[in-house]
């Protein structure tokens, strides 16, 4: 993620896909806690070299770690898809035009129905990653979703809607970005009410979108006094009331490289106010860990429904997304609601 937005955590290796690229798993010493079937570390991650030679690295992030930007990361790509110049991208596919499909038999969609019905009334698997690191797992709901989708698409085709963001050499990242309460600018890492590219204003975000990320953080202390009832819960995770979102559309070549959120104000990261995420669609595998060291980093699928959220002592996580999975939308959610190939990811913070 951009503020927008290294071993495996998961106990068996992934399945590979198409290109998507696959990590060595170097498991630790250290003891690990299976939650909900995920294998994860205990609250802090171990200790690990510098790769530029120094010594054991802190499990706190610190402001004074090398900034990097994702513009020197992200493997640049020329913009060979992006809509005509000026034209906002649309998340959501218009049915008037393009090839005709066939549609699925109303026995095959009941099916498709009642199968991610049975799924979102599992009992969730929520995961402690590690201290001020909580994965929601499939905690928002179809409706929801829905929801969330139609509204970032109806903002996203107006003004200060979605673009695919670039550098003065001509270079893109890969994906597209809408921001809400205040604009992001890439090259310079600054917030501000006008973005450069074109003086759009950005929107305002939904009230309904703050009541989700509030919803989610009293999720997350409940899951925290359920299960770990010696952890510090504002130290794990603080409250907060997010004024900014970064709305980004990955395709199904769409990756972004290790980089911290860390453009938010001095008070807010050192307060370790969280960034929530939300995924949307296709999987995505997301890694993160205390260096910007790919091979080494720690990684977990995120899946449609999932919120993600690190604060505290993991605020400044370098974190990342290697490959999108291809076909993993749930069904239901692309039938209704029309959303592209790809992952959608809401990433709210506190300036």
């Amino acid at each position: 993620m951009l503020p927008l937005l290294r071993a495996s955590p998961f106990p068996k290796p992934l399945l590979r896909r198409p290109n998507c690229r696959t990590f060595s798993y170097h498991p630790s010493s250290s003891q690990k806690k299976t939650v909900g079937g995920i294998t994860t570390p205990d609250s802090n991650l171990r200790s690990r070299r510098s790769p530029r030679g120094g010594g054991p690295s802190s499990n706190r992030v610190t402001p004074q770690q090398c900034r990097t930007s994702p513009s020197r990361m992200t493997g640049r790509m020329r913009n060979p898809e992006s809509d005509a110049e000026g034209h906002p991208f649309d998340i959501c596919r218009n049915e008037t035009v393009g090839p005709v499909t066939s549609k699925k038999s109303l026995l095959e969609l009941n099916r498709e129905k009642r199968n991610e019905i049975e799924r979102s009334q599992n009992h969730p698997q929520h995961a402690y990653l590690r201290s001020g690191m909580i994965l929601l797992k499939n905690y928002i709901s179809h409706r929801d979703q829905v929801k969330i989708v139609e509204k970032c698409r109806d903002l996203g085709i107006n003004s200060g809607g979605f673009y695919r963001p670039g550098y003065k050499d001509g270079a893109k990242l890969r994906l597209y970005m809408m921001c809400l309460g205040k604009n992001w600018d890439p090259e310079s890492r600054l917030y501000e009410d006008y973005r450069q590219i074109d003086g759009a204003k950005a929107p305002e975000i939904p009230e309904f979108f703050r009541k989700l990320v509030d919803r989610a953080i009293r999720a997350s202390h409940d899951f925290l006094r359920q299960d770990y009832k010696d952890v510090n819960i504002e130290d794990e995770v603080p409250n907060m009331s997010p004024d900014i979102c970064i709305v980004n559309f990955y395709n199904n070549s769409g990756k972004l490289g290790l980089h911290q959120d860390r453009d938010e104000s001095k008070k807010s990261l050192h307060k370790g106010l969280p960034v929530i995420s939300f995924s949307l669609g296709d999987s995505a595998e997301f890694l993160y860990g205390v260096e910007r060291d790919a091979d080494n980093a720690e990684k977990v699928v995120l899946e449609s429904g999932d919120v993600l959220m690190f604060g505290g002592i993991s605020r400044l996580i370098y974190h990342g997304v290697s490959c999108i999975h291809p076909n993993t939308a749930p069904k239901r959610l692309i039938e209704e609601t029309k959303l592209r190939p790809g992952r959608l990811n809401l990433t709210f913070r506190q300036y």
